[in-house]
């Protein structure tokens, strides 16, 4: 495309990128098993904590397990294409980096912007419902904490209620001056959460299942299996799988974030594809367990709430095994919150020293090495949104914004193979263009599927993104410029950007 607007960052340059070595670099060090655990740390959330249930009770009914599938194969379609890049081009960065490198600038401007929905809107998600699960915690222990105070008011005719969730906006407050400060964790640190977060969702699993198995299995909740649509799009029936699918798509969100850890991977080339898919896998059995198992323990209408597993695991009548359940999830929906964080300011981080964004985004702090204003920013706009948005906003928000950024990225597979067929691929995604497409196509019947406000609210907020690209990004451009970083530049804060 002749357009400067979609000048590409040179292949050869990420390449240098990667292949770049000592003590300014960022250090290898991870091996096969903390890239799969790292994958599986940053997808057991509160996908499978909190929106299971609220999905079961308001869309898909018992056939939640059919979303997840639908869900689980979507992505299997764009963790393929995500592998190949991440083997092909072992950089931080993600997907914004990938469609620099293939399908230019705007669109890589579109994606980076995209991914706030992602993480941004994904950390607030993971704040209510850490909020729910510390007040249930709490209530258990016999300490109420106050009531969320709400408001209602109308805006532009439509009638808008907020409610004002304290907790959420202290805890995303407390992991934003972590990230600032800096905080060092060694992979067996990761791994041992991981270890916690899994162990919680078997112990559900062998529970619900020593539960039922004593009440020889009757499918009392299951009946119907899909719930008739109530006239309505979306709600129950299959365009209610459909939109569950949608909704619960953001309990696989994090597999892609393995790809931003491709630099600090001791075999990128073989084992990135391994992190990827097989966190994938393994998350999506234990998904299809939980969701089964769940609304076989409890009438889906009884799992609109903050802690649906929690609810489960009361009705086994095993009470000692709330406590672990909420301890655990309270230790897991952290660590996802600070992932997550963690990834806003990378893309912030690389958008700025693309020159995209305003240079105060890739400033770092003098002491603490960070890039603290970024983290603050970040951390603000999050703790503001966790603190006034309702959870089915900000899940599907966070929803729309990932599954457009896998059918781009998917995209850029079929373009990269196209433009750069000559390119060692340690990695191929297999049946191109069909995997690439049918990825595309499965993210796109999803964004479908959401509510149209979703998809109005996506439409709105790529348009903000626009106005700043168009603004200050297409001046400060340093690939349309053709300006590379300095040298110093690199050393001063590449190895800082991962610091924690």
């Amino acid at each position: 495309m002749g357009s400067p607007l979609f000048a590409t960052k040179p292949i050869e340059t990420l390449m240098n990128e990667a292949g770049e070595s000592g003590e300014h670099c960022l250090k290898r060090a991870l091996g096969p098993i903390n890239l799969v655990t790292l994958g599986i740390g940053a997808i057991i959330g509160a996908g499978i904590f909190v929106i299971t249930g609220q999905a079961a009770a308001q869309f898909a009914g018992p056939a939640i397990i059919i979303s997840f599938v639908l869900a689980g194969v979507a992505c299997a379609f764009a963790g393929l294409c995500y592998a190949e890049f991440a083997s092909l081009i072992p950089i931080a960065g993600s997907a914004y980096t990938y469609s620099y490198a293939t399908l230019g600038e705007l669109i890589a401007w579109i994606i980076g912007w995209d991914l706030i929905l992602e993480y941004a809107f994904g950390a607030a998600t993971v704040a209510v419902g850490w909020s729910g699960h510390l007040r249930a915690f709490l209530r258990d222990v016999g300490w109420n904490l106050p009531a969320i105070p709400t408001s209602s008011f109308t805006l532009f005719g439509l009638p808008v209620q907020l409610k004002y969730d304290y907790v959420g906006f202290l805890v995303i407050m407390a992991i934003t001056a972590i990230l600032v400060i800096g905080i060092k964790e060694s992979a067996n640190f990761t791994t041992a959460i991981v270890i916690l977060k899994v162990a919680v969702v078997c112990l559900f699993i062998a529970l619900a299942t020593r539960f039922l198995s004593s009440h020889d299995w009757k499918p009392n909740f299951w009946h119907p299996f899909i719930p008739a649509n109530t006239g309505v799009r979306g709600e129950f029936g299959w365009s209610g799988i459909l939109r569950g699918a949608g909704v619960v798509f953001f309990a696989y969100i994090g597999f892609d974030a393995v790809s931003t850890a491709a630099q600090e991977a001791k075999n990128p080339k073989k084992d990135m594809p391994l992190g990827i898919l097989g966190s994938l896998v393994i998350c999506t059995v234990l998904y299809i367990l939980v969701s089964g198992l769940l609304t076989h323990l409890v009438p889906y209408t009884q799992l609109n709430v903050p802690d649906p597993v929690v609810v489960g695991i009361r009705t086994t009548g095993q009470q000692w095994a709330t406590f672990l359940v909420e301890l655990g999830a309270l230790a897991g929906l952290a660590t996802v919150m600070l992932v997550m964080l963690l990834g806003q300011s990378r893309v912030f981080y690389s958008m700025s020293r693309d020159g995209l964004l305003w240079p105060w985004a890739s400033k770092i702090h003098p002491r603490f090495r960070t890039p603290y204003i970024s983290s603050i920013v970040v951390g603000v706009f999050v703790a503001i949104l966790a603190t006034l948005l309702p959870l089915h906003i900000l899940d599907e928000m966070t929803s729309v914004g990932t599954l457009l950024a896998f059918a781009l990225v998917s995209a850029g597979v079929w373009v990269l193979r196209r433009t750069h067929p000559e390119l060692n691929r340690p990695f191929k995604t297999p049946l191109v263009p069909l995997v690439p497409i049918l990825a595309i196509g499965f993210s796109g019947l999803l964004i479908v599927s959401l509510s149209y406000w979703t998809q109005l609210r996506l439409v709105v907020w790529l348009v903000i993104g626009l106005v700043i690209y168009f603004t200050y990004g297409v001046t400060h451009s340093k690939v349309r410029n053709a300006v590379k970083p300095s040298l110093s530049e690199v050393r001063a804060s590449a190895p800082h950007s991962t610091d924690f």
